[in-house]
């Protein structure tokens, strides 16, 4: 927003009254729809800033009435006129103010014929923006960046500012060439009769919310005005106004709804406008006050849920959705006086009510709903009978979020499989076909644009494109599409929503302008006959001067912007109506690309073939008078004064005044239905004024009603070619120039048919246009394939490779030429068999079904036999295809690899398809077995053990240290060697279907160390819950007991609890880590240290306190002194002491005791193979990380076998027992 300041002053919001009206809101997601929700548009003030470099002083002279320096200027605003003083306005958008049609209509269809917004509605009653992507033909209005803005001055004198040093004098007005030079004294000037009606006591509120309500040609306006707070998030002020005049009077109703209910939106039924909704603010209550009088009384009923957003029934005036903001679905059919829930998880947006003529019953609700595990699922059900067992899903298998859309005769969904997205589309509630789009098309994304005339019209965004979307039209039933135009312009809106550059012109069947990209430039296309043929605008001949304009095809052309009017009081960029089909008009520019700069006004009075310039800056147009007439008023951010009109198609325009003070205008209110004779213009006159509310009366201008001598007749053509859509069309119109009345019947059509030509034909799908009329098959296309559903001895038929433009009229001429023939269907062999399953995974739990889907691009589908092996032993078979359309569902009983194959098999021929199915079990939890100390570049084994123990097929990944690529195999154990000393981390990931777990372990690395079991006093086992964390602090306590006693370093020592009971533990002796010394020397001081140790421990000096008055004592259970492992190449003496030591055990038990320092070169391995869970604890620093849990704790086989490899001691020397699950021998030691 942009902030005017005055004095240094920061001035108070101005009132950009941006007002709300109640429209049917598109919906948004993968694919979109043009049209689904009500929604009332609110919008809010703006704040206006001053242009940049401009004194302030003057500004306030210039545009306050009541400033030093008088009134505004008469001729301010004037569309042509130059201005005195121009600088850039800076600071963000300078929003739109403008005006439209008052209407909400009963359906979603758009009742001007323009091809309605694609777009993901946004939030609902408090602003919440559902998240999709959101998608429509452009209407947005972004506002003016960088736009000049023209300050007014006294037109009798100079300007007593001097600009840069130098007086500026006031320029010439400009007008239209007809209208000539305006000179005209204030005095003299035309009038339009108004009414100015203040909203006293609002004038902090910065949002309102304007409906034209009792039906057509009523009286009745209501405003919801309100304070929004923005620190807040909520309403704290509101208040509700009515006028029974047509806008000339209103009167205050807080008392009738309540002084202190505050009301955050106001909803009109669109069947029924005298009945309306008003909904309380959620933040102070949740409420809802319904009138059936045109808001003249009130009830209030108070609501269990928080309403988001509204969607009224088309044909019934009290059925009423509610959506609300925890994502639940209610109905209401007696409009909102009671509720009923339908649904507990729908996606925002995504449900519609049925279709006349389509639905079986009127109650029937479309909704995409969400299952507990997060899969969407088209479901449809009656709104007072929508219970688990009365809900269908005409769709069986899951969809995209986001995906469904209920338009017109049509229904779509996307599904994602492999990767890739599919589209399916249900044609007058017949069962989903996929739709067809050319074979490379590989698309990215999808619009549904327009599905009128009985065909759909749809932007792809395909797998090359970024900015740009390619259009593509469909034959009747939405199935077969073929490329209309290629690359068509693509922006974000307001909303982070996709805008499509695509318009329909109102009340022409077949005629769109697009705005495609050519060589990284954006030029506007026009086509009249739906798509088939486009062509370049030819600009006009001159200026508004009467200058000649140079531009010649296709290197210059006529470039329009396509945004229809995102505010409803807005009109536009580009608009036309369908009452007067030959009047569009736009802003754009002349050039050889669409530019943001230089724009102009443009009319066409033939229906766009060609074209005159009417302003030269932009302004906002509307029809009046079922579009006899045209009000034109300049887009400025200053007030204004004047109105422009004009009765002969644009030609002159005649300037009227509104109101006697300049008004800043921040939005209109026309009135409803065609006639278009009474608009209010909402605005301020100054800063601090209150809300004016200017009722404007253009009855007083049409002096007489039509008779027969003020029509003419008008030919539909393209190009002098009167033959459009396959048809020659004669309209009667006010002639211009006449200030006549038309009356409701005055719009009459003489239509005759045309014989048909090529350009009353397109390719067919499969086949692509070379040159003007020639349509070949694409390279992947087999033009002599037949039908699926063909059955040998019936008939179907064949394209030519054309086929009509869907709605063309044309008869006869080359109809017979380009018509599908009569084929008779051949036997063939099935051909293009393929498997796959619904969701397109390739892996499922056991117990859970999983679909296979079989499809097959050529044969006879009817007489061909499916047979499905599942790879469990069982198979099953069907006599033809039409049985299988919705998937063959299995659930298999075992975890495993299963090759699923399918056969298609007719007398002609057979053909198959494999795929490879894994069905896992679900894993819980995973254990990662490791020694807690290793010997440098020496082998260990790693290995990791999940439960349940038979969960199918598991794939491991092993991360070691700092490596940034993990070890990757299906085997649950691996080899590794470390090189280096110190503490590494080793991470196993097991990964079974979608599910991946981990765990985590330290392993301490050094050249040698030295070990020892402990064992504890009985009372330990009483108070052992065997649980990691408990043993992970009696190992802290037994460290720092062993430190405290000793004085030894931290880095020494490093003590590990074995699970299970007896309670015991071992102790490592470790080298220190920053030895610089000799190794031998080193070993000498590992030595001393574990004397030291054992001396504490053997003298029970080892104790720690559990809790008061429970004492365990720490000692030796068994002692090691050789050394286990070493890196020297003694290895071989050690094998022989080893066995001389067998024989002379007791000998060799006093030998090492005893001598143990004068026998060094003496190695005696001692391999430990516990079946309890190793843990590493201390300085080490190891993690159990979730999910853990011991080896007691699982049940398989394996754990007796490692309960029965228990550790037995023969003297001094410990004899090896292996596991079968872990082949390293975790515990070692080492001097």
């Amino acid at each position: 927003m942009m902030e005017r300041r005055l004095g240094g002053i920061s001035a108070r919001v101005l009132g950009l009254f941006w007002v709300c009206l109640l429209l049917w809101t598109p919906t948004g997601g993968d694919i979109t729809c043009r049209h689904c929700h009500a929604r009332i548009r609110q919008i809010e003030r703006g704040v206006t800033q001053p242009p940049s470099g401009v004194d302030q002083r003057r500004i306030a002279r210039e545009v306050l009435p009541n400033s030093s320096g008088g009134e505004e200027d008469e001729d301010e605003e004037d569309a042509q006129q130059p201005s005195v003083l121009k600088k850039h306005i800076h600071g963000g958008h300078e929003p739109r103010r403008g005006f439209s049609s008052w209407e909400t209509p009963a359906n979603p269809t758009n009742r001007d014929g323009n091809v309605r917004r694609v777009h993901k509605p946004n939030s609902g009653p408090r602003g919440h923006r559902a998240p999709q992507k959101v998608s429509r033909v452009k209407r947005e209005q972004d506002g003016v960046r960088g736009k000049e803005i023209m300050l007014p001055s006294d037109p009798s004198q100079e300007d007593p500012y001097p600009v840069d040093g130098q007086k500026v004098k006031r320029s010439e007005l400009k007008g239209s060439r007809e209208e000539g030079r305006f000179t005209r004294a204030r005095s003299e000037e035309l009038r339009l009769s108004s009414t100015s009606f203040p909203l006293t006591g609002d004038s902090a509120h910065n949002q309102a919310m304007v409906h034209w309500t009792g039906g057509d040609n009523s009286s009745v306006i209501l405003i919801l005005t309100k304070l929004y707070d923005f620190n807040l998030g909520s309403v704290t002020e509101s208040s509700l106004w009515r006028s029974t005049d047509y806008g000339t009077t209103y009167e205050k109703f807080n008392e009738k709804v309540g002084f202190k209910t505050v009301l955050s939106y106001l909803y009109v039924s669109p069947t029924n406008k005298r009945k309306i909704m008003l909904l309380s603010d959620p933040e102070v209550e949740s409420a809802i006050l319904i009138s059936s009088d045109a808001g003249a009384t009130y009830q209030k009923y108070r609501l269990n849920f928080y309403i988001q957003s509204l969607l009224f029934h088309p044909k019934q005036e009290d059925w009423v959705l509610a959506y609300s903001l925890d994502q639940k679905l209610y109905s209401s059919m007696d409009f909102g006086r009671r509720w009923h829930l339908m649904h507990e998880r729908i996606t925002p947006n995504r449900f519609y009510w049925s279709v006349t003529g389509l639905d079986k019953e009127p109650d029937v609700v479309h909704m995409e709903a969400r299952t507990a595990d997060g899969h969407a699922h088209y479901i449809t059900c009656r709104i007072q009978e929508c219970s688990e067992t009365t809900r269908s899903g005409p769709f069986s298998r899951s969809i995209d979020t986001n995906s469904l859309v209920v338009q017109d005769d049509y229904v779509f969904i996307q599904a994602t499989s492999g990767g890739r997205a599919s589209y399916y589309v249900s044609y007058r509630r017949e069962a989903f076909a996929q739709i067809k789009l050319p074979k490379y098309s590989l698309p990215k994304d999808m619009h549904i644009i327009s599905t009128v005339e009985k065909q759909v019209f749809a932007a792809v965004q395909e797998w090359n494109q970024n900015e740009t979307y390619n259009l593509y039209i469909s034959d009747t039933r939405g199935v077969y599409f073929t490329l209309a135009l290629e690359n068509v312009k693509s922006s974000r809106g307001l909303e982070g929503n996709i805008v499509i550059d695509l318009y329909e012109v109102a009340g022409i069947k077949g005629v769109f302008l697009a705005n495609k990209k050519v060589d990284e430039r954006v030029k506007t296309f026009i086509t009249y006959n739906k798509g088939r043929d486009w062509r370049l605008l030819q600009a006009p001949d001159t200026d508004l001067k009467g200058n000649p304009i140079n531009c010649l095809l296709p290197f210059c052309s006529l470039h329009f912007n396509l945004q229809m009017s995102e505010n409803p009081y807005n009109s536009g960029s580009i608009s036309s109506k369908a009452t007067a089909p030959w009047l569009i008009v736009a802003s754009g520019n002349v050039g050889p690309e669409l530019s943001a700069t230089d724009t102009n006004m443009f009319i066409s009075s033939d229906g766009g073939n060609t074209w005159k310039i009417i302003f030269e800056e932009e302004f906002n147009v509307w029809f009046l008078d079922w579009g006899g007439a045209l009000v034109a008023m300049k887009h400025t951010s200053l007030p204004v004064r004047h109105l422009w009109l004009s009765f002969d198609e644009g030609r002159s325009w005649s300037k009227y005044g509104f109101t006697t003070s300049p008004l800043f205008v921040d939005g209109a209110l026309v009135e409803p239905g065609l006639e278009n004779h009474i608009m209010t213009v909402f605005g301020h006159f100054s800063l601090l004024s209150e809300w004016q509310l200017i009722k404007v009366d253009y009855r007083s201008i049409f002096n007489r009603k039509c008779n027969e001598n003020d029509f003419e007749s008008w030919h539909l053509h393209n190009q002098r070619d009167f033959c459009v859509m396959g048809e020659r069309k004669t309209y009667r119109k006010r002639r211009p120039g006449s200030k006549c009345l038309l009356g409701k019947d005055y719009l009459r059509t003489i239509t005759e048919p045309c014989l048909c030509s090529h350009w009353d034909f397109e390719c067919d799908y499969g086949y692509e246009r070379h040159g003007k009329n020639q349509c070949t098959p694409a390279f992947w296309f087999n033009p002599l394939s037949t039908s699926r559903d063909c059955s040998q001895g019936q008939s179907y038929f064949k394209s030519s490779g054309y086929r009509r433009i869907v709605s063309n009229n044309c008869t006869d001429g080359l109809r017979e030429q380009y018509s599908a023939r009569p084929q008779q269907c051949q036997g063939k062999a099935p051909q293009g068999l393929q498997l796959s399953t619904s969701d397109g995974r390739l892996g499922v739990q056991y117990g859970q079904n999983v679909t296979f889907l079989v499809q097959l691009e050529e044969g006879d589908v009817q007489r061909i036999n499916v047979q499905l092996d599942f790879g469990d032993g069982s198979a099953v078979s069907y006599a033809n295809f039409s049985k299988i359309e919705e998937g063959i569902k299995h659930a298999y009983k075992h975890s495993g690899i299963y090759q699923v194959t399918a056969y298609a098999e007719n007398n002609v021929g057979v053909d198959s398809a494999v795929l490879y199915l894994h069905v896992t079990s679900p894993v819980e939890h995973v254990h990662l077995r490791i020694p807690f100390v290793a010997i440098k570049n020496k082998e260990l084994n790693v290995s990791a053990v999940v439960w349940p123990s038979r969960p199918g097929t598991l794939t491991y990944f092993w991360w070691v240290g700092n490596n940034t690529k993990p070890h990757i195999t299906l085997d649950s154990s691996i080899s590794l060697t470390f090189n280096t000393e110190g503490t590494h981390t080793v991470t196993v990931q097991v990964s079974a279907g979608n599910s991946i777990i981990q765990d985590t372990k330290e392993v301490a690395v050094h050249e040698y160390f030295h070990s020892q079991l402990l064992s504890f006093s009985p009372n330990l086992d009483y108070h052992n819950p065997d649980i990691p964390e408990w043993r992970q602090d009696i190992s802290r306590l037994i460290k720092r007991s062993l430190i405290q006693v000793t004085n030894i370093g931290e880095e020494n020592i490093l003590v590990a609890m074995f699970p299970g009971l007896p309670t015991s533990a071992e102790l490592f002796i470790l080298p220190h880590t920053n030895v610089t010394e000799r190794r031998r020397g080193s070993k000498g001081d590992l030595e001393q240290i574990s004397e030291i140790l054992f001396s504490a421990l053997n003298q029970n000096l080892i104790m720690f306190e559990l809790k008061p008055g429970v004492q365990v004592f720490v000692y030796i259970t068994q002692l090691t002194l050789a050394p286990l492992v070493d890196n020297t190449s003694s290895h071989s003496s050690s094998a022989m002491l080893m066995l001389l030591s067998v024989v002379f055990v007791g000998l060799a038990v006093f030998l090492i005791y005893k001598f143990k320092r004068k026998i060094p070169w003496i190695n005696i391995y001692a391999q430990v193979q516990h079946d309890k869970e190793q843990e590493m604890i201390g300085t080490v620093g190891q993690t159990d990380n979730t999910p853990k849990i011991s080896l007691s704790d699982f049940t398989d086989p394996e754990e007796l076998t490692d309960k029965e490899l228990d550790t037995r001691v023969i003297g001094n020397i410990s004899t090896i027992a292996n596991s079968e699950s872990t082949k390293e021998i975790p515990n070692c030691t080492s001097v």
